[in-house]
């Protein structure tokens, strides 16, 4: 599904496009220009203890050095206000369901839906249970935020502020506060809660189908060929009996592998999941702010000093986010000027603008990459409801409510109620056809009388307070496994594989988060909350999550496969990606020797497509030769099965693949399910090519019988033909790049469907490879189009054997100023594998630094 860009282009008004073409092209200039910060010189931040030098080489990434914890987290927030500032206000905005005050009516709902959800809600109750360094912390990045923003307004803050004010919105932000960076700690939650659409999908599916051909869309993971990231060998022995959330040491127990993974998928009555319909639009309903998309993912892996040129570890890690603009990541160095309990922190990597922190990177000792876990750690619930009651056994019980005003520019205040259920909010009060269809739905001859129809509730472990906050502090300060370990335990959400490695030359892998054990079922379907059936009686405790410490194999890879066999007795989450990624990079590893950055960055670039060289031979035995349509089959019988932009053959193949799934699928699913075209579906015709009379082969809208051959050959002239349509006749001139062009658009005005905003905030379309499951993951979407719609959102490798040669690349660049130098002068290097060196010591950071900018003490925070 592409990422949802709902917001911006229902309120910008035809006035704009009118003011932007009158304005002199000075003014304009002038106007893009007047918030560009100043890197150097001199300037006062409030409540200093002392200088703060802030270092910049040529792509304006910044090292900062301090005395104090509290100053380097001061600092790192008026840095990332001079360079972000307007993506940190939207997504605050986003995060507490305000994006009416900036755009008016049209995000109304938008909002509801959040306010729903509680996202902020739920931050102001962490914050009091963070450790107090925490809150410090937090507490001195407002202060560096709110110094920025102290003496300056309107379009001096950035150029979305000018044309939020010829809109109408609110061009007046408010001082920044410590739970704003908590609120997005929750939206990057919501962004990796992985399987709630499966979940959704899967019930709906249940009205087409019978439920065997609906679990041959769910295909079980081929452990035979694709291995997990923790080998059973590795296992924990025993049962931790720690427990969490006040369950007992009975509920900590893993239940029955039959009873959690099997039985629920066998025994479910899929007629009473019918009341789902519009779940799937009512998840959407919220911006994607990471937009994971289906099939996304990411890719991690660290190998020890017996593999490597140098004898050290090293780690490498990108992670597959929906291209934005400016990048989801900033990169940035904090340095204590001297190391110590009282000021911790010398680390560098990739961090949030609107977090202080560095979320992905390494300090002195160790370094870390996170990938997606994929655990199921959401459930949706059908509640019988009467009014403001639901039932609970035989018992009808009040509803937890709350109104909530948005307010509104241009536009009154709307006043909205927030009910939910003992298992979360109430999803379906603020979507129209969820409403509809819990008035309808059937659900089983066990459903008590519907009253005014059913409702669908969310339990989510992202909706009790945690600490999240603490483990990434506890990350950025560790020195060895065990304290790695420790951080690794305050990690609650998002569930992320963690991948490690240190300069005692130890690697290894943790799997942390808060990760439900459900009564019984496998958390694959929507349930019914009026009975206790399907209730969660504790969490996995840490000490039994799986983890690996130096492994006999030298190698970790974690690229969102399953974490373990089905020999570990707990059920992290029953959908996960297929494994061709992962699989592809324990390969290259295997291949290459003696392992170097340079080896690492080129593993990254891969772009060899498995389902490819599963499909070829099946295409060329179609026996399709006549010149027209045989072109196109020409180009295959000597190709690599690599996907590079400038790459004829790839371009075919992917049409022909587009055209398999239209021909095999789009007749028996609805629109909204049509293939996607990844990992999952990579399996899903993996197997139906053994079985060539497979119903699924069958037209059900002709006639006549189709089988396996004929959909393949008539494929072969679809996507000959579509490629004539796109890029002409002649095959020499077809491109993978062109086709497959990755458009970075900013998030908001850039989004507008207004041209002259659009031209001064987006980019030009640039020529990529890769595509969908392949490691170089560039995603698309089969039934959308080529376009890439997710990508490698940056790049990292760390040798601990020399800090220094550490590598690195972001999407975009560090400001978020449009036509700022540091826009997108990273883009060419991300987009042809080529990375940046991680400077690490300071002799070398400063002999690369072309600006200084000295932050002076000047009196006190209010």
């Amino acid at each position: 599904m592409p990422r949802r860009r709902i917001f911006v282009w229902l309120s910008v008004t035809v006035g704009v496009v009118l003011v932007l073409t009158a304005a002199a092209a000075g003014y304009v200039v002038w106007s893009v220009r007047r918030p560009f910060p100043e890197y150097d010189g001199t300037a006062p931040l409030p409540a200093l203890q002392g200088e703060v030098e802030v270092l910049r080489d040529g792509r304006g990434i910044p090292h900062i050095y301090a005395d104090t914890a509290m100053d380097l987290f001061r600092a790192q927030g008026y840095v990332h206000a001079q360079d972000r500032f307007w993506q940190m206000d939207f997504r605050r905005h986003v995060t507490s369901g305000r994006l009416a005050e900036l755009f008016g009516e049209n995000a109304v709902d938008t909002d509801a839906f959040v306010r729903t959800l509680g996202w902020r809600r739920i931050a102001e109750q962490e914050l009091p249970l963070l450790d107090p360094a925490t809150r410090r912390y937090l507490e001195a990045y407002a202060h560096g935020v709110n110094a920025w923003l102290a003496d300056r307004s309107g379009g001096e803050l950035g150029l979305s502020y000018t044309l939020l004010g010829l809109t109408g919105g609110d061009t007046a932000p408010e001082p920044w506060r410590p739970v704003d960076s908590l609120s997005w700690l929750k939206a990057m939650a919501w962004d990796l809660r992985t399987n709630m659409e499966d979940e959704i999908q899967r019930a709906l599916l249940t009205e087409e189908l019978p439920l065997e051909r609906i679990e041959q869309l769910y295909p079980p993971y081929p452990y035979d060929q694709n291995a997990p990231i923790v080998d059973d060998r590795y296992l924990p022995v025993a049962v931790a009996s720690a427990t969490t959330s006040g369950a007992s040491d009975a509920a900590s127990a893993p239940p029955e592998r039959s009873a959690s993974r099997r039985a629920g998928t066998r025994t479910y009555p899929p007629e009473a999941l019918a009341s789902l319909h519009s779940a799937a639009d009512a998840a959407g309903a919220v911006p994607d702010l990471l937009g994971e998309g289906p099939g996304a993912g990411s890719n991690s892996w660290v190998v020890d000093g017996s593999k490597t040129a140098t004898g050290a570890p090293m780690l490498v890690n990108d992670t597959h986010l929906a291209p934005d603009l400016p990048s989801i990541w900033y990169q940035v160095g904090l340095h204590c000027r001297t190391v110590s309990a009282q000021c911790p922190f010398r680390v560098g990597g990739f961090s949030f603008a609107g977090v202080p922190g560095v979320v992905i990177g390494h300090n002195d000792r160790i370094a870390w990459g996170f990938s997606t876990l994929r655990a199921d750690v959401t459930d949706l619930y059908l509640e019988r409801v009467e009014g403001d009651r639901y039932l609970v056994g035989n018992e009808l019980v009040p509803m937890d409510t709350r109104e909530e005003t948005i307010q509104v520019a241009g536009g009154d205040p709307v006043t909205v109620t927030v009910r939910a259920t003992r298992h979360g909010p109430l999803l379906s009060d603020h979507d129209e056809e969820l409403r509809d269809v819990g008035a309808e739905a059937p659900a089983g001859e066990q459903a008590p009388p519907r009253g005014d129809g059913y409702g669908v509730a969310l339990r989510w472990t992202a909706l009790e307070p945690g600490r999240t906050a603490d483990a990434l502090f506890a990350l950025n300060s560790a020195t060895d496994w065990r304290s790695f370990q420790a951080a690794a335990a305050l990690f609650e959400v998002p569930s992320q594989n963690i991948v490690y490695a240190d300069a005692e030359g130890t690697i290894g892998y943790q799997a942390p988060g808060k990760i439900p054990i459900r009564r019984s079922g496998d958390g694959r379907w929507p349930v019914p909350g009026w009975t206790d059936a399907h209730e969660w009686v504790g969490y996995i405790p840490f000490g039994a999550l799986p983890s690996v410490r130096q492994p006999d194999e030298g190698v970790v890879v974690a690229a969102n496969q399953p974490v373990t066999s089905e020999a570990y007795p707990y059920l992290l989450g029953a959908d996960v990606d297929y494994g061709q990624r992962a699989q592809r990079i324990r390969e290259l590893l295997g291949q290459a020797g003696r392992l170097d950055a340079q080896t690492m960055i080129d593993i990254q670039m891969d772009t060899y497509n498995t389902i490819a060289e599963l499909l070829v031979p099946h295409l060329l035995a179609t026996g399709e030769s006549a010149a027209y349509y045989g072109d196109g089959l020409r180009l295959l019988r000597d190709w690599d099965f690599t996907q590079p932009p400038d790459s004829a053959a790839a371009a075919y193949f992917n049409a022909v693949w587009r055209s398999l799934l239209r021909l095999t699928f789009h007749d028996e699913l609805p629109e909204d399910q049509w293939p996607g075209g990844g990992g999952r579906w990579f399996e899903v015709v993996r197997h139906l090519l053994d079985n060539p009379d497979d119903p699924f082969w069958d037209d059900v809208t002709t006639d006549a019988v189709e089988r396996r051959d004929a959909v393949l050959r008539q494929a072969v002239r679809d996507g000959r033909d579509e490629m004539t349509r796109r890029q002409g006749k002649d095959p020499a001139r077809w491109s993978w790049g062109r086709l497959h062009a990755l458009r970075l658009r900013e998030a908001t005005f850039g989004s507008s469907g207004v041209g002259p905003i659009e031209a001064l905030l987006d980019r030009s379309p640039v020529e990529v490879g890769g595509g969908a499951s392949i490691v170089q993951a560039t995603g698309w979407t089969a039934h959308d189009g080529f376009a890439t719609d997710w990508v490698p959102s940056q790049r990292i490798v760390v040798d601990l054997a020399d800090l220094d040669g550490s590598r690195w690349i972001d999407l975009t660049g560090v400001s978020g100023h449009a036509h700022h130098e540091h826009y997108a002068d990273q883009t060419e290097l991300w987009r042809t594998g080529e990375t940046l060196p991680m400077r690490w010591d300071e002799a070398a950071i400063r002999e690369a630094a072309v600006s200084t900018l000295m932050l002076a003490p000047q009196g006190s925070p209010e």
